[in-house]
């Protein structure tokens, strides 16, 4: 039976689309609605859909849908009728079956054997040219056209009658990259962005521009060789269907594996995952808690440099990994209480240095669940043709495009500079193949790329490393020397000021420099357990490194008074500025650290964009800033709502303008602990 498929109209995009690359391409609502009942991945059914549907003359369609039903129908073995698929090739009298399904092989007393998944059966001949040519088949299994013949098996006293006669994976026989390339010629890059989405079965026009840049990060392990990509976040938000469902080169583990499983066995007769898939990536991470601690330290040294070694040898892959997991905490309440790889396991969480590795860091939480809008009915590309582009651009390396126009800052350490780098290569790969690319069209995708890899700094510097606490991320553009700082929307760090408060122990403050020069600068406190010491790093020098030691040489003479005297002698605190602006001003910031200190003692964050001025003394006098106009208007134009003013500066405020005194509300205070409670709105 035929399913009848309803006309809808074309956009000016499946017109311009189905020209230029005829043929490889496919309406995607016919996958929804070819009603089989077959439970096969996307690319198992748009291989057919290519074969047969790719046109957009609805006659055409209409036919072709035909024969995919009848291919499915005859040829597609559903679990429960493998004893019927069984008996049909034994009745052929070795005569050949052709049919559909996952086929696994193993080695077994130095035979091959297959086992066809659906057809239910573990024991069937396969040559071993096969396994040699297709050597993913011994690591997780792919979906083949098979054609498969009964004949009594002498050896076995007929216990394994099924032989295998002709075997082909599911995939396009040729792809040209060259043509591929031209065809982008003919589009815009909003146009190729909707085209891929669509391709991906997704709808652009019912999603922002970050949206869309999100779902295709998801593509990037399929075509950039050894990215390391994390996602978590809400549950049905198709974190992991890129891997699972669109492309036969990638394999889904669902819970712990092994060392051999991952990097093959010690006598190298058998390759690992990473040696032989493009992608081997991890669904439900919190359900890797048992996976043995050596397979985390060998993706350690694997991520890093795509080699491992395995007895004496080492050998090399270029596998991406990609980890998937599922977030059980609102983000404010992760971003304010905790870190965002709180998901991961245990195995994994305790060994920062792998978390290093990783190059992007995916807010699963901004993608929507899955619902019927989101899904197109438009055309995009044959799903095998376009994961083979992504696969052919896997030898190609784009990862100095953004030398041309940007600099990277200098708190980008090597490793953040590769991860960047990658990160800009495979969105380049998916959204501009052809090479071609405007500079600002680079800057977003540069920023997007840092964003990311900050994301995964944030979290290794509020787990208490003082390694990592160089997060003041930025780039340089080589032609105005302008310095632009990318921040993190969950932690406020895009527009300079949050409008939702930060984190414990992070505080806003700003100082006018001696020359008139406006400095605004975000300081962060971070405890981890120690004997009360004072670590600074990160753009603490200078005039602002004496205000800090002041502040902190006077929290711990009223430690007792402020009951945090325990929790002083049992911690070291960690200090880093953050300069918004870029402009180096000497800041006293002595009462912003006070407050940021206290903040983290007592895990509380300060109201939301409020900016604190002033300085102390040792003895915890007030100092009174040297001029208030300056950085309020700053502060006002950069978000601030609030701000903490020295009591003693109080008559200077009457000379602020009306328009800062509209939009700032003065909080005044005499002295430290008075501040902190304010700032923390605390009675």
């Amino acid at each position: 039976m035929v399913t009848e498929v309803t006309s809808i109209p074309q956009d000016a995009l499946d017109q311009k689309l189905t020209q230029v690359f005829d043929g490889k391409v496919v309406r995607k609502d016919l996958v929804r609605k070819v009603k089989v009942g077959a439970n096969v991945p996307v690319f198992v059914l748009e291989f057919l859909l290519g074969k047969y549907c790719a046109s957009s003359d609805e006659i055409a369609i209409q036919m072709g849908l035909k024969v995919v039903n009848d291919t499915l129908a005859e040829n597609y073995i559903r679990p429960d009728e493998f004893m019927k698929a069984q008996s049909r090739v034994e009745q052929l009298k070795g005569n050949t079956h052709t049919f559909i399904d996952k086929v696994k092989v193993r080695l077994t007393d130095s035979d091959y054997w297959a086992e066809c998944v659906n057809f239910n059966h573990k024991f069937v001949h396969i040559s071993p040219q096969y396994v040699r040519e297709f050597d993913r088949l011994l690591t997780g299994g792919v979906w083949c056209q098979i054609d498969m013949y009964h004949e009594y098996d002498v050896e076995t006293k007929g216990k394994n009658p099924f032989w295998i006669k002709k075997l082909q994976p599911i995939q396009i026989a040729s792809f040209d990259l060259d043509e591929y390339r031209v065809g982008r010629n003919s589009f815009s890059s909003d146009e190729w962005i909707d085209i891929v989405l669509r391709t991906m079965g997704y709808e652009p026009n019912v999603m922002d521009r970050r949206l869309k840049m999100l779902f295709l990060t998801r593509l990037i392990p399929l075509t950039e060789r050894n990215y390391n990509l994390v996602e978590l976040g809400p549950r049905g938000t198709g974190k992991s269907y890129a891997v699972q469902e669109l492309s036969p080169y990638g394999a889904l583990l669902t819970g712990p594996t092994t060392v051999a499983n991952m990097f093959g066995h010690m006598n190298g007769k058998q390759k690992g995952m990473v040696s032989i898939w493009d992608v081997v990536a991890f669904d439900e991470v919190a359900d890797l808690q048992k996976m043995p601690k050596e397979v985390i330290t060998t993706l350690k040294t694997y991520c890093e440099s795509g080699q491992f070694q395995r007895g004496k040898e080492s050998d090399t892959g270029d596998a991406s990994l990609a980890m998937f997991g599922n977030t059980n905490q609102p983000i404010d309440v992760m971003v304010q209480q905790g870190h965002l790889f709180v998901p991961m396991p245990d195995v994994i969480r305790d060994d920062m240095a792998f978390i290093d590795r990783l190059h992007f860091y995916l807010p699963g939480w901004e993608v929507p669940k899955m619902r019927p809008d989101l899904f197109t009915s438009h055309y995009g590309f044959v799903i095998d043709y376009f994961v083979e582009a992504l696969r052919a651009l896997r030898k190609h390396n784009f990862t100095e495009t953004l030398d041309k126009h940007f600099t990277l800052g200098n708190h980008l350490n090597t490793r953040d500079q590769k991860a960047v780098r990658k990160t800009v290569s495979g969105l380049m790969k998916i959204i501009y193949p052809h090479g071609e690319v405007k500079k600002e069209e680079l800057a977003e995708l540069l920023e997007f790329a840092i964003e990311g890899r900050r994301r995964v700094k944030e979290q290794l510097k509020k787990m208490g490393s003082f390694e990592y606490y160089q997060t003041s991320f930025s780039y340089g553009d080589r032609e105005t020397g302008e310095n632009r700082f990318v921040g993190v929307p969950e932690q406020g760090g895009r527009d300079l000021v949050a409008a939702d408060p930060l984190a414990p122990g992070c505080v806003y403050t700003g100082a006018v420099g001696a020359d008139g020069t406006v400095g605004l600068y975000r300081l962060e406190v971070t405890i981890s357990g120690g004997t009360g010491k004072l670590k600074m790093a990160g753009g603490v020098r200078g005039i602002m490194k004496e205000s800090v030691s002041r502040a902190f040489a006077y929290l711990q003479s009223k430690k007792v008074s402020f009951g945090v005297g325990r929790e002083i002698d049992n911690s070291d605190f960690h200090v880093e500025a953050i300069d918004l602006l870029n402009n180096g001003v000497e800041a006293e910031v002595g009462v912003a650290f006070f407050v940021a200190a206290f903040s983290a003692l007592r895990t509380a964050p300060v109201t939301a964009a409020t900016l604190i001025l002033g300085d102390l003394s040792i003895q915890g006098n007030i100092k009174e800033v040297r001029s208030l106009t300056e950085p309020l208007q700053l502060a006002k134009d950069n978000g601030v709502k609030r701000a903490l003013i020295p009591i003693e500066n109080k008559r200077q405020f009457l000379e602020v303008s009306g328009d800062i005194m509209e939009h700032v509300d003065p909080v005044f205070y005499g002295d430290p602990k008075t501040a902190a409670f304010k700032a923390l709105g605390m009675n």
